[in-house]
């Protein structure tokens, strides 16, 4: 079945008035307005299309591609409030609308806000909403340290960064930990560091211990190969140069390069590395 607020591959049923439908299943025909319909389409055909309302609350189709789907947490900029609530910019012509009851501090228009997309079945309608712990779980938490997982990041605090792990739990970034740009509405991968006896979850964004120094000569040698064989940086490069231009501590650094060293893939001059032609 068609699921609206998603990608789906629809099959055209037929051709009315230089009009395409498309099977939609229960759904019933879907209507592809002529503007999006590519060329050379015809019946029985299959397209790729996202399906949604439009302005007149029909279910429509579309080649466009939005921010953000059904069941995905996005950060998304207000483009007017109104008496019904506000409308945030999803890269589709109608605006997605977060009603006054789902907005966990008053919308202000050109401020940009994460929110969770929802399919409110009745109001057949997709929405949005900043009231964000109502789509977490809080059962206790499944997860093993070191796993790797999802991180949508949120909101910075005075500590770190509050990020949804997963799309199913709160957890932590402490900023103290971060060695790489971070912002709001990024996505990325990340591990477990810790459950906390609170439950709560402590994240990182680079493996722990010897994993994460092994990732680390991986890139360093391929960065080297990339790069005529040397790096202008070394163990007594700032800890801001290291962590600007590979992501890390200098610490895990110079445990990376010492592992090169030992390895005597690397020689180690004074204003860099070189890797050893062989």
């Amino acid at each position: 079945m068609a699921e609206i607020g998603q990608y789906n591959t629809l099959r055209v049923l037929k051709e009315a008035d230089s009009r395409f439908f498309l099977d939609g299943e229960e759904l019933g025909e879907i209507l592809i307005p002529p503007r999006y319909v590519p060329d050379g389409l015809e019946v029985d055909d299959e397209i790729d299309v996202f399906i949604y309302f439009d302005s007149e609350d029909r279910i429509v189709a579309t080649t466009e591609k939005p921010y953000a789907m059904v069941d995905d947490f996005a950060l998304l900029k207000v483009v007017s409030v109104t008496r019904i609530g506000a409308f945030l910019d999803w890269g589709l012509p109608k605006d997605l609308l977060v009603p006054f009851g789902e907005q966990s501090k008053e919308m202000e228009e050109g401020k940009s806000y994460v929110v969770k997309i929802f399919y409110d079945e009745k109001s057949h309608r997709i929405a949005a909403s900043s009231k964000l712990d109502q789509f977490l779980d809080f059962l206790p938490p499944d997860f093993k340290e070191g796993e790797e997982v999802d991180l949508f990041i949120c909101n910075k605090t005075d500590i770190g960064y509050k990020a949804i792990v997963n799309g199913t739990h709160w957890g932590m970034l402490y900023e103290n930990e971060v060695f790489q740009p971070i912002k709001r509405g990024q996505q990325l991968k990340g591990y477990i560091k810790k459950i906390r006896e609170d439950e709560k979850i402590d994240l990182c964004i680079q493996k722990s211990g010897f994993e994460k120094v092994d990732d680390l000569t991986d890139r360093l040698l391929q960065k080297l190969k990339d790069q005529n064989g040397f790096l202008d940086v070394t163990d007594k490069s700032p800890a801001d140069v290291i962590a600007k231009r590979f992501g890390v501590s200098k610490k895990t650094f110079k445990k990376a390069v010492g592992a090169l060293y030992k390895k005597r893939l690397i020689v180690l001059e004074k204003d860099g590395i070189r890797l050893i032609k062989k």
